[in-house]
């Protein structure tokens, strides 16, 4: 198992092409073209608890992230349908990304070795990457709560 790798402040973002769950293309070159940072947060599992409080911050700060030209991105290993599921049931207003793969996960250093009850597997850790449109990591992190992790995000970035 080689090891994961870590990504820093002001490191180039490694670059992406995906879809989101209805087919749509989202691509970080053409986010940049367009002048766009973009805020690609990967989490574990649609509905679960967790990561359903982060999407859900994500949402209800969707307002205040569009006034500073900021794209929000979920990522998670899920299929399409419970993609879907998940956006209808929490009335997200933001895209989730497919990456059943785990391509996404690997090239960010997401997919790691985790460990709960002695008992050590692979999943998601929990991350968020914000990147400029200049294609350029300005705020990093790995292994994020889920409470209040939206604030943060937002104070590190000076939005109000």
């Amino acid at each position: 198992m080689s090891e994961a790798i870590n990504l820093e402040t002001g490191q180039s973002a490694p670059r992406f092409s995906c879809l989101d769950s209805v087919g749509n293309k989202h691509d970080l070159e053409q986010y940049m073209a367009d002048g766009k940072n973009v805020i690609l947060y990967f989490y574990p599992k649609d509905s679960t608890p967790g990561c359903t409080t982060q999407a859900c911050d994500f949402r209800d700060s969707m307002t205040r992230l569009n006034q500073g030209d900021y794209v929000v991105l979920g990522v998670s290993k899920d299929s399409g349908k419970s993609h879907d599921k998940f956006i209808a049931k929490q009335e997200l207003n933001f895209p989730l990304l497919m990456d059943e793969d785990l391509a996404l996960h690997q090239s960010y250093g997401v997919w790691r070795e985790k460990s709960m009850y002695g008992k050590k597997y692979m999943g998601t850790s929990r991350s968020t990457f914000v990147i400029g449109n200049d294609g350029n990591l300005s705020w990093v992190g790995y292994g994020v709560r889920t409470k209040g992790h939206v604030a943060k995000v937002m104070t590190e970035l000076g939005i109000e």
